[in-house]
């Protein structure tokens, strides 16, 4: 075992949140130790193939958790600088002024944040600008109130998904471009100009990106932050548990087992958990002490329940005229987000997926047996494909949780029916659309190879709510600034903190939030 060394803060893990943190925090002049437990993604021509992304998993973490019934299970979970955004749609979505509010849904009640949406607001405009996100604030009438417009100009369509977009507006609709961070030049044509880094390509949805057009937290925060002299960043740590002092009121060690096998110690003024809603809770589940019996942050009892994934659904409809588009993912519509004329709960978003192409479906085949599914040539198929992505609420649940059994291994327990009849819901309106939309209407198909998942429970890319915060800490592990109600140097920056998820990808709100809570530690720190 090495000796202690001591920083200013210490930062587990490299997402949203972590990485972000980390790149707010750098300037400061503090030492930022950066604990990640992956290195970096090999660049490789695999990075953009569908074989090696989807059918085979190959960068998906070798491991597996197991259901409430014991089953193991794969989850969507990756272990690199950058965390699950090597990997994420880069779809930057602000969550509605609603969704800070209590909302009542079919199945349930949405809680209320401890924070308004205007208090976050600023940092959202922040995060913007700060992960290049291109899109048109105004287009969809439901959106909030904006301090600034993008810093870029929206991605433009390519002809068919201009054409969707324009029969959705004459179905008395409201489409918009989907807001999506890649570091893009457009020439007058929307196509990538001379000098762009991102080449508007058919891999930006799902797979890493082999030439750094994608805006992930590796590219975009945590190498810039490794330019400065008081940032450092150790790979390969898995960092295994926190142990308090003598009080139990702070974390004195930050114990992690590096890739050579040996453990190191770590100690830091302050210490910030970014590891993902799964694995934050699992790592305070796992540094329960005499202090601290239930865990770190645990007195509540709140810690690693609560967890929620998104009801999704990618779904692949079949044009009636070849769809020729490359990137495909320029577009959104959130019409029936809060409810619709027939149903007075919320049903959710839909939004554009990447391109599927020959492989994908190939590899999908065998789960349409028995569907309508077309008599088609998979080229031919993949040439007509246009895929979408449904998203509704899940709701946070007490019973569906993150425990670790004797051996240490995640449990995750969920619920997966779980106020689903909003998306049902979702899925027959785009049905009943499909027809006047270009579209052959009985082909609609489920796409569950882009999930990841063999079963409902592994698509965890969209995990939250292990570690709520909010003001009683009777109910919640965190104030309203992240920080721990039962520990004073102890803060979680990832989608943890969430009280509830809405139905937008959470990315953008842990980005906005992670500058949130950097601007309060570097008020500490000075």
């Amino acid at each position: 075992m090495t000796g202690t060394e001591h920083y200013d803060v210490i930062v587990i893990g490299t997402g949203a949140g972590g990485g972000t943190l980390a790149h707010r925090l750098a300037p400061t002049g503090k030492r930022v130790l950066i604990l990640e437990r992956g290195g970096y993604l090999p660049r490789e021509r695999d990075n953009w193939e569908s074989t090696a992304v989807f059918v085979k998993g190959k960068y998906r973490a070798p491991e597996f958790w197991y259901d409430k019934h014991g089953e193991k299970f794969p989850p969507e979970v990756n272990y690199y600088v950058g965390g699950n955004t090597k990997f994420y749609g880069a779809a930057l979505f602000r969550l509605r002024p609603e969704d800070f509010g209590e909302l009542r849904h079919h199945g349930g009640i949405s809680p209320a944040w401890p924070i308004r949406y205007e208090d976050l607001e600023p940092y959202y405009t922040q995060a913007e600008h700060l992960y290049l996100v291109h899109g048109r604030h105004g287009e969809d009438p439901g959106e909030g109130p904006v301090s600034a417009q993008y810093a870029y100009p929206p991605v433009q369509h390519e002809p068919r998904i201009q054409q969707l977009s324009d029969d959705l507006e004459k179905q008395g609709l409201h489409p918009f471009h989907l807001p999506i961070g890649v570091n893009l030049t457009q020439d007058a044509h929307g196509g990538a100009a001379h000098g762009s880094v991102c080449i508007r390509c058919n891999r930006v949805d799902g797979f890493p990106c082999l030439v750094q057009g994608k805006a992930d937290a590796q590219v975009i925060c945590v190498d810039p932050a490794l330019e400065h002299d008081n940032v450092t960043m150790i790979t390969g740590a898995n960092v295994r548990r926190l142990e308090t002092g003598p009080t139990g009121r702070s974390v004195d060690k930050v114990v992690a087992e590096l890739a050579d096998g040996t453990v190191a110690e770590y100690s830091a003024d302050i210490v910030v958990v970014a590891c993902g809603a799964v694995n934050s809770a699992a790592l305070l589940l796992r540094s329960a002490n005499d202090s601290h019996p239930d865990g770190l942050a645990n007195s509540s009892g709140v810690v690693g329940r609560h967890y929620m994934r998104h009801n999704n659904l990618a779904l692949m409809a079949v044009s009636k005229e070849p769809n020729d588009t490359q990137f495909q993912k320029t577009l959104a519509l959130n019409d029936w987000y809060l409810g619709a004329d027939d149903w007075d709960y919320p049903l959710g978003g839909i939004q554009m997926l990447g391109k599927s192409d020959s492989d994908q479906i190939r590899g999908e085949a065998p789960r349409w047996a028995g569907m309508a599914s077309p008599d088609l040539p998979f080229e031919v198929l993949a040439h007509h494909a246009v895929d979408f992505w449904l998203c509704g609420e899940d709701l946070p649940h007490p019973d569906n949780r993150v425990t670790l059994d004797s051996d240490g291994d995640i449990h995750l327990a969920l619920d997966e029916k779980n106020n689903t009849e909003g998306l049902t819901r979702l899925q027959h309106k785009l049905q009943k659309m499909l027809g006047h939309l270009g579209m052959h209407p009985h082909h609609l198909l489920p796409h569950s190879l882009y999930l990841h998942k063999g079963m409902p429970i592994g698509a965890t890319a969209h995990q939250a709510g292990t570690v709520r915060f909010g003001t009683d800490p009777k109910t919640s592990a965190l104030d309203v600034d992240c920080k721990a109600h039962d520990l004073d140097n102890l803060y979680v920056v990832d989608t943890s903190f969430f009280p509830s998820i809405g139905a937008v990808n959470p990315s953008l709100t842990a980005i906005a939030n992670a500058l949130r809570v950097g601007d309060r530690i570097a008020e500490r720190l000075r």
